[in-house]
């Protein structure tokens, strides 16, 4: 650990060639495991036609995904502190890897769904384990530089995703979204086993298998129940919903008991005691809510009240995600100048007045208009996004860093999958009302659509008014200043853990 720590001080944002070496095969990695999470949402109806299964069947490629990375990612502070990184990241591609090839050869809905479980078990350890890696290796002073670098490819491989899963599927079968992605997975692997070394320290902490039982059940029933809600199955009064969600709450509720009351935690829950970290998970938890409201709702509009193909509908968020990918590495170094808190306010404030605009979008509203307002949103969104990261991890004590990631990380997840559901649920609600109170009064294809809109104007309202309450917290943000020093007193403590 104090070759790294020297290595700080040689300049550069990542210290060192061989640190820029291990972040860079580390991103490309993230890269195509993150892009392929949003691949498959514009293809599901050409897969459910090819291989002959029902919506609420198809649905399960999306919701095991989740379900997975929600059940594996708090158990990555444990493995991120058992493992090397060399070994953990290899395993994380080689489990991607295998998933990739067995999706794109599967003959049926069971072995593709194997294989996008399998994908999410790497993907799900990747994003954690990069982090935890930036914050061993990269001084406090550069740590914006070095998560804006990596949030260039964060955030612009989902918003890039619908674009080439809509010219993929328009044009080949959609097994090519998979035989796609092989190449790049494999070069990573190769390139890893060759040049990746570790850069983190070791430790042999016990695993607590009553605490792995709890969080599976805790976060796999949230994300679960949450999901089935969000998909329609049965709506919130279903057993689907109901039982998975109670389970979940009562697990999550022992869970976290337990994580306070033993002496090695699976995942620290201290983390919560440090005021930035605790109030910046929330920002970031509000945030993945309104981010899925834009990405889940207006490739609907686009493509059912207004009639677009799905490339035309993917093609919407690529400006989006070509200003985040270039906003990315520019608010990082602001953050290393002028901290999170500003970044948070003018970002939030740009989304909510977006998200406000999208609510009166009508059927005169045109492509381009759309177009911008996305853009505008993902602008806000990168402002924010790795900055108010950034500054709760730098709160947290360095024996800390591996459980503060996993507990966001998982948070996101969670967020994600709660705010797909209100969401959704909000929307067909809202949309049921409409048709009842109108009934009549126009033919059925122009009522549905009309309905839609209402839908998504109420879904809207409340994403905006969910970013309004996390508009007023970021006034509260503060620098972080890290407990413990960046010394060799630090690295020593860490070594002591």
């Amino acid at each position: 650990m104090e070759q790294h720590n020297a290595s700080k001080q040689n300049g550069g944002t990542f210290g060192s060639k061989g640190n820029f070496s291990v972040i860079m095969v580390m991103i490309l990695g993230v890269f195509v495991a993150i892009l392929n999470e949003t691949l498959l949402n514009v293809a599901l109806s050409k897969i459910m036609a090819d291989i002959g299964i029902a919506p609420s069947t198809a649905q399960w490629l999306t919701t095991g995904y989740l379900l997975v990375i929600g059940v594996l990612i708090p158990i990555t502070a444990f493995l991120m502190q058992r493992f090397t990184t060399r070994s953990l990241f290899l395993a994380a591609m080689i489990l991607f890897t295998a998933g990739t090839f067995i999706a794109a050869v599967a003959p049926g809905f069971a072995v593709l769904l194997i294989g996008r479980v399998l994908q999410a078990a790497g993907t799900g350890l990747l994003f954690p384990l990069m982090t935890n890696v930036i914050f061993a290796i990269v001084s406090i002073e550069k740590r914006g530089s070095a998560m804006g670098t990596i949030g260039i490819v964060i955030t612009f491989a989902p918003a890039i995703g619908p674009t080439l899963s809509g010219i993929i599927v328009e044009h080949l079968s959609w097994r090519f979204l998979f035989y796609s992605v092989l190449p790049i997975a494999l070069f990573v692997i190769i390139f890893a086993f060759y040049k990746l070394k570790n850069v983190t320290e070791t430790t042999n902490p016990k695993i607590d298998l009553i605490s792995l039982l709890l969080s599976t059940c805790g976060f796999g029933g949230i994300v679960y129940g949450f999901s089935s809600a969000g998909e329609g199955h049965g709506g919130w009064s279903s057993v689907d919903v109901l039982v998975p969600t109670a389970i979940g709450v009562v697990a999550l509720g022992l869970f976290t008991w337990r994580q306070l009351t033993i002496s090695q935690p699976l995942l620290d829950l201290r983390t919560f005691k440090y005021n930035v970290f605790r109030l910046s998970t929330l920002i970031m938890m509000i945030v993945m809510m309104a981010m899925f409201s834009a990405m889940m709702l207006l490739p609907i509009f686009l493509q059912n009240a207004l009639s677009y193909s799905p490339l035309e509908a993917g093609l919407v968020m690529l400006p989006g995600g070509i200003v985040m990918g270039i906003m990315s590495p520019i608010t990082g170094r602001l953050f290393d100048k002028f901290g999170a808190k500003w970044l948070a306010v003018i970002g939030l404030g740009l989304m909510g007045n977006t998200l406000w605009q999208f609510a009166y979008i009508t059927l005169s509203t045109s492509y381009s208009t759309i177009m911008i307002l996305n853009t505008l949103l993902m602008l806000g969104i990168s402002m924010l996004m790795m900055p108010v990261m950034t500054n709760a991890l730098n709160e947290l004590p360095p024996r800390l860093y591996a459980h503060g990631t996993a507990i966001i990380s998982t948070l996101q997840q969670v967020a994600g999958a709660v705010g797909t559901a209100l969401l959704v649920t909000i929307m067909t609600n809202s949309s049921r009302r409409f048709l009842e109170n109108a009934a009549g009064t126009n033919d059925e294809s122009t009522l549905q659509i009309l309905s839609l809109i209402a839908g998504m104007k109420s879904a809207f309202l409340l994403a905006f008014g969910l970013v309004a309450i996390a508009w007023a917290a970021s006034f509260l943000l503060k620098r972080s200043v890290p407990p413990e020093t960046e010394s060799g007193l630090a690295s020593k403590r860490v070594s002591a853990h």
